[in-house]
Parts: structure tokens; sequence; C-alpha cells
């Protein structure tokens, strides 16, 4: 009897080394089993999740609920940051779940995403950022067309240009949220990583340089500096302007990386935005309200009349409520010259009970207000 425990026992102990061994000294070939291992079991985690998300949708398409939830997949992916315990960045990290929400999402209902075009504009690099890859994307050729399309039903959610770091506020995006009906669901945060790009990646050949014209203010100083000679072209897009570059060896674009190699194009230079921090902030646009989250931003336009401290009074009111204002921007009435309305950003949402009250307080005040939307408050993307 003892001699039999001790011959089965040999082997359980001797399994054990060699498990000590590869823990001690894992062999490529160990790793690359224990990563498929790994791969497997994120794969069915993944389907499980997926098949709950299902559930979910049927639930939501029974009881009328929004398939998009901004502040639900805020909550997520600021869960999924905080419970990181590296090696990833929290960059990387939030890009992963991004897909993985992205795809869930699209098993209940694949959204439509409208966005300043072509392909490969920075307005759909900040719309892939938020949306995922499943979603359908719909490039639309201005801005107006991007509200219009979500107004009209074509598109679920629109991402617009609302301001650049360095070049200030996109004024047509602002106009256009004075009159509509839609409502700012989110922000998006892009940092703009411009290159100069053409056919043949050599400077010497350069006559012309196009870009948006807001891209052409981000470069200036570097222009002025290494193209002093060449004629600068405003066109309506950089992705645009990385097509004509494509054409012609003789223009330059200024262009993200991304334009540039889906139109054939070679770097003649990288980072060439002036300032490093160059960021452009991008608002979602949707039919439905955003829930608190806890981390938010309110936009409010409003006008006052034209008397001395008038503008004082309304703005006093945030203070009072200790409400910070992060920004003020006015934009002329059209219909009454030298008359203006005032954009403001605020700190928190409309439902929290001091910016409640003062809205409250506003709409007594002023001539006119309107809540443009509460949403979660933008993070800077990877750089």
């Amino acid at each position: 009897m003892t001699s039999r425990t001790a011959k089965k026992s040999a082997p359980v102990s001797a399994r054990r080394q060699i498990r000590s061994d590869r823990e001690e000294k894992p062999s490529l070939q160990s790793l690359r089993e224990r990563i498929d291992e790994i791969d497997s079991e994120i794969l069915g985690l993944v389907s499980m999740r997926a098949g709950i998300a299902v559930q979910v949708g049927r639930l939501k398409h029974s009881g009328g609920g929004a398939v998009y939830i901004p502040s639900r997949e805020r909550s997520i992916l600021d869960r999924m940051i905080a419970e990181n315990p590296g090696p990833l960045a929290r960059e990387q990290i939030a890009s992963i779940f991004n897909e993985i929400i992205s795809a869930c999402r699209g098993l209940e209902h694949v959204p439509r995403v409208a966005f300043l075009g072509p392909e490969h504009t920075y307005s759909h690099e900040a719309a892939r950022e938020r949306f995922g890859s499943t979603v359908k994307f719909e490039p639309q050729s201005s801005i107006a067309e991007v509200f219009q399309s979500i107004e009209s039903g074509r598109a679920d959610f629109g991402v617009v240009p609302v301001e650049n770091s360095t070049e200030g506020s996109v004024a047509l995006t602002l106009d256009l949220l004075i009159d509509t009906g839609l409502v700012i669901i989110g922000e998006i945060l892009l940092p703009i990583r411009h290159a100069l790009l053409s056919l043949g990646g050599d400077p010497g050949a350069i006559r012309k340089i196009v870009s948006h014209q807001q891209s052409l203010g981000q470069c200036r100083a570097y222009l002025q500096a290494n193209f002093p000679g060449c004629e600068l072209e405003s066109v309506a897009s950089n992705a645009f302007a990385a097509e004509r570059a494509a054409h012609d060896p003789q223009v330059a674009a200024i262009a993200s990386r991304e334009a540039g190699a889906a139109y054939g194009l070679v770097a003649i230079a990288e980072n060439i935005q002036d300032l490093a921090t160059n960021t452009t902030r991008f608002l979602v646009i949707g039919t439905t309200p955003a829930e608190r989250t806890g981390a938010d931003k309110t936009t409010v336009l409003f006008a006052v009349a034209d008397k001395v401290g008038a503008l004082y009074e309304a703005i006093s009111l945030f203070a009072r409520n200790s409400i910070n204002i992060s920004k003020i921007e006015s934009r002329p009435l059209r219909l009454r010259p030298w008359e203006y309305i005032f954009f403001v950003d605020l700190g928190g949402h409309r439902e929290d009970p001091r910016l409640k009250r003062a809205l409250g307080a506003l709409k007594r005040k002023a001539l006119f207000s309107k809540v443009l939307g509460s949403y979660p408050e933008g993070r800077p993307a990877a750089g």
C-alpha cells in the first residue's frame, strides 16, 4: 500500500516541478499557449456580454428606450480606466472597451452617425473615437447638412466641430445651434496632429499648399518658416486637400497621416501644428437629452436687453449659485444689427439643484434663454 502511494505521488510531484520550472523560466511556446488560453477566455466573456446586450436591447425596444445612452457608456469607460491594473495605458483600455461597447450596441441597433465629410477628416476621426467602428457613418458635405440629416431622420446622431484651441470657435456651428431643436449630448476633445503630405514627399517640388482654413491657421508659423513662397489655398476639408494633392505632384496637403495613407501620399513633415496642445472640440448632437453622470457640462444661449449691466446681471446668477463658467462667447443676432446672443458653458447638469435654480432665474431675467444640452464632460483623447 505504501509503495503504491509513492508510485502515484511521484508523477504529481514531477508535474508540479515542471510547472514551477515553466513559471521560473517560461519558454516562448508556453507563453504562446497561455495567450491562446486567455484569448479563448476573453472570447467567451465577450460573447456572454454580447448575449446580455441583446437582452438589454429587447427590453429597451419594448419600453421605447434609447439605444445610445452617453451617461451609461461613460460610466463603463470610467470604471474600466479606474480598475485598470496596467501595463496597458488608460487610452488603450478606453479604446478596447469602446470597441466592445460599440459592437454590443450594434447588436441592438446600428446607429447612423453624420459628420462633416468626406472620410478621413478629423470629424470622421472624432466620430470613430466616440462611437467605435460598429456604426453606419454618414459623411455630409457641410455642417448644415449634418444638422439637417438628424432633423430629417436620415441619421441618429451628428458630430460637428465647435472650437479649436488655437483658432477659436467655428461660427457656423454656433449659428446653427441657435435655431435647431436638436440637443447636445456629448463632446469629444481630439488632439490635432497635422502632417504635410504630397505624392513624392519632396519639399522642393511643392508650389501650392492646400488645406482647410483652420488647419492653415494652425500651421501658420511652420508655413512661414519653411514654405514662405508657396501659395496657400483653403478648401472644404483636409480630406479634400489630400485628394487634390494626390492628383498634382506640385501640391501638398495639410491633413492627418490617415488621410495621407488613404490617398497614397508621402509625409514631407509630421506634427507641423504650431502648438503641441492643438485640440479641436467636437459636439455630439441628437434628439434625446443625456442623463446625469456626475461629471457634466451644460451649454446655454441667452440674450439680454441692450442696457448697462444687463450681461453682468445675467452671468452673476451663476456665480451666486457657485456654478463655474468655463466659456462665454457672443454671436450677432442676424435680424437685429449690433445686438448679440451669448453662448455659455457651465459646470454641471441642468437637473443639478444649483444649476436648475440659476437657469430658472436666467429665464426670468433674460430676453430669452435656451438650454442647448447637458452632457458628459469630454476628456482629452490620446494624442
